[in-house]
């Protein structure tokens, strides 16, 4: 053990295992960079898969026959299109209308015209009947035809109704859930994943939160694969939900996509302004609560609280008065009695 020591400490020996230490670290330096994976690298190359992933699921689902743009073949639809009822009852504004309310494709069209068309004749044919045979409730014969005219023209416009309320409804939803999802787009796309795989992503967290955001995101993706301008499609998710929040957001993307800004301050800048619009709502519903509240409180607060505070001092004076009536006919036998 000694001559091994010994022999270690000689100088050659020491210069003999510096070199060999230089030598093995100038090999691990050169390796090293080749035994390491580049996580850059493979982030990017997931993007592009998931990319051409989704440009591939968007192409399939444009060349299936059952897509959206199919031929409606039910009852509603052939009897539609034999009567022309696009023609006849068009209205330029409905097709817009309908994607507000999450009603697409042919079949939805077909049958908005076809309620069109005979929701005349059934209001006008339940107005009929209530006015005729359950209570006319003593009209004149001009009023109870005119009945008739109204009920037709409520049955005319009902669809229209229908469609708003389901549409006002639906942009609810959207709004309650947008800014949450708008942050966490700017968290996907700050962690480098494309504006593509970040709706992609959103559209899956946000789901539950509200399906009808998750439906809108989900159509956004699979335009901005197959559409040749990216911009179209942020303008197509502003008309299909009608929001002014929603809006402002796809110009700053589409801007943002023409003039190569970073996607990430535009996203960052909108988040800000789509919670300052979210609370300012707040306050703005919060302000106007005292004035919806003054008819509710004067029909139903201060009628029990006058019941309340005059109630026993009614009662006390109903008691008083019963008693002195009661009193005044043994005075006036005690008078009798001394005469």
């Amino acid at each position: 053990m000694t001559d091994i020591l010994a022999s270690l400490a000689k100088p050659d020996a020491i210069a003999a295992l510096l070199i060999a230490l230089a030598v093995f670290g100038t090999v691990i330096s050169v390796l090293l960079p080749y035994l390491q994976t580049d996580k850059l690298e493979t982030r990017l190359k997931a993007v592009t898969d998931q990319r051409e992933k989704l440009r591939k699921q968007s192409r399939a689902a444009l060349d299936n026959p059952k897509g959206l743009r199919r031929k409606d073949d039910s009852v509603v639809g052939n009897i539609s299109s034999k009567l022309n009822l696009a023609k006849a009852l068009e209205d330029p504004n409905i097709v817009n209308n309908l994607a507000k309310a999450g009603l697409r494709g042919p079949g939805p069209l077909s049958a908005f015209y076809f309620a069109r068309m005979t929701m005349p004749f059934v209001g006008a044919l339940l107005m009929f009947f209530y006015i005729f045979f359950v209570n006319d409730h003593g009209f004149a014969p001009v009023l109870k035809y005119g009945s008739l005219l109204f009920g037709a023209a409520a049955g005319f416009y009902a669809p229209n109704i229908y469609i708003s309320n389901v549409a006002q409804k639906r942009q609810q939803s959207i709004m309650r859930a947008f800014p949450d999802a708008l942050d966490m787009l700017l968290i996907c796309v700050e962690a480098g994943m494309s504006i593509e795989l970040g709706f992609s992503k959103v559209s899956q967290e946000v789901g539950s939160a509200s399906s009808e955001l998750a439906e809108e995101f989900g159509l956004t993706v699979a335009e901005l694969s197959y559409l040749p301008e990216r911009r179209q499609a942020y303008e197509n998710l502003a008309k299909r939900t009608g929001n002014e929040g929603i809006k402002a957001v796809c110009m700053a993307l589409g801007q943002a996509e023409r003039y190569g800004t970073p996607l990430g301050d535009a996203l960052r800048v909108m988040a800000k302004e789509n919670r300052d619009m979210r609370m300012a709502q707040a306050e703005k519903k919060a302000a106007a609560l005292p004035a919806q509240l003054t008819v509710p409180m004067i029909l139903f607060f201060l009628p029990v609280l006058f019941l309340v505070v005059l109630g026993p001092a009614y009662i006390g004076f109903k008691a008083s008065q019963a008693s002195d009536e009661a009193s005044v006919p043994s005075i006036e036998q005690s008078d009798t009695n001394w005469g």
